[in-house]
């Protein structure tokens, strides 16, 4: 349980205020500040977190809900810090039964690593996918992709709307509708006017990370990395559903490497809405 100090301390909705805060724990808990990110989640999606009477935050979350205003489909949980010097202290638990608490008969989702696993399982969230990231310099083979992908552009916004929806499972427009302006690319796949994938690399730390990818199969998914690495002298990053071994293996005989492995975990639904076999890797594991 909480010390009793800290079990005081009221939990609270955080704003961009916090930025500087929220990436402050990150780097405290030797994550990298990731700012970008954090700035996106704070605006798209909803904050918590716990003030240290010291300056700073004890413990912080942020929630990103879909589906509509009011009535939200699903809920991605993520960004689940706790400052080092409060650690396994029960802060992460205390904070997690309170945004379950807030969130009531929504649908949650979250990514946990190995080590975060054993405290979602304990509050009732249960696996039900896996997700494997890869980091490295994209090699191309030489080869031109048989599908045709260009620059996204802002006539192209309702299109990969209604796509990602379709895929999903849920409306994610306050999230979608700010790549543009969150991204350093955003691509979409064409066959026969209509577009049939779309994927964006967006700059974290050293890495650009190349997520949401939806496809509408393996060669689309394939050309759209591709596209994007082409565009860029930065490492790539992303997070397969490992269900897709045939991206994952010709993704690693092009440069990228296996990192680490983080399970996609699910509360009050037995597995994710939506086609998985069109959704490759997420925007960010902390925001599904």
């Amino acid at each position: 349980m909480p010390t009793p100090s800290l079990a005081a301390l009221p939990i609270r909705r955080l704003t961009p205020r916090d930025l500087a805060a929220c990436a402050d724990l990150s780097e405290n808990r030797g994550w990298p500040r990731e700012e970008h990110k954090w700035g996106l989640l704070l605006t798209a999606g909803q904050g918590y977190g716990i003030d240290d009477p010291d300056g700073g935050l004890v413990s912080a979350c942020a929630v990103t809900q879909y589906g509509p205003h009011g009535r939200p489909a699903l809920a991605a949980i993520g960004m689940v810090l706790v400052a080092e010097r409060h650690a396994r202290q029960g802060i992460g638990r205390h904070l997690m039964r309170h945004v379950i608490s807030e969130q009531g008969t929504t649908p949650l989702t979250l990514h946990a690593t190995p080590s975060g696993r054993p405290l979602y399982e304990e509050l009732g969230f249960k696996a039900t996918g896996r997700a494997e990231m890869l980091r490295g310099h994209f090699v191309p083979d030489g080869t031109e992709p048989r599908i045709a992908t260009r620059a996204a552009t802002a006539e192209d916004l309702p299109a990969i709307l209604r796509l990602d929806e379709e895929v999903f499972g849920s409306d994610r427009t306050p999230l979608i509708a700010r790549l543009p302006a969150f991204a350093d690319q955003l691509r979409v796949a064409e066959a026969k006017g209509r577009i049939t994938g779309y994927a964006s690399a967006w700059p974290n730390m050293d890495t650009h990370v190349v997520g949401p990818l939806i496809a509408a199969d393996t060669p689309t998914a394939q050309a759209l990395i591709t596209s994007l690495a082409s565009h860029t002298d930065r490492p790539l990053r992303t997070d397969i559903d490992v269900r897709h071994e045939e991206l994952l293996t010709w993704a690693k005989e092009r440069g990228l490497t296996s990192v680490a492995f983080n399970a996609v975990m699910t509360y009050g639904i037995d597995e994710l809405p939506g086609d998985w076999k069109r959704r490759f890797a997420p925007l960010t594991v902390a925001a599904g």
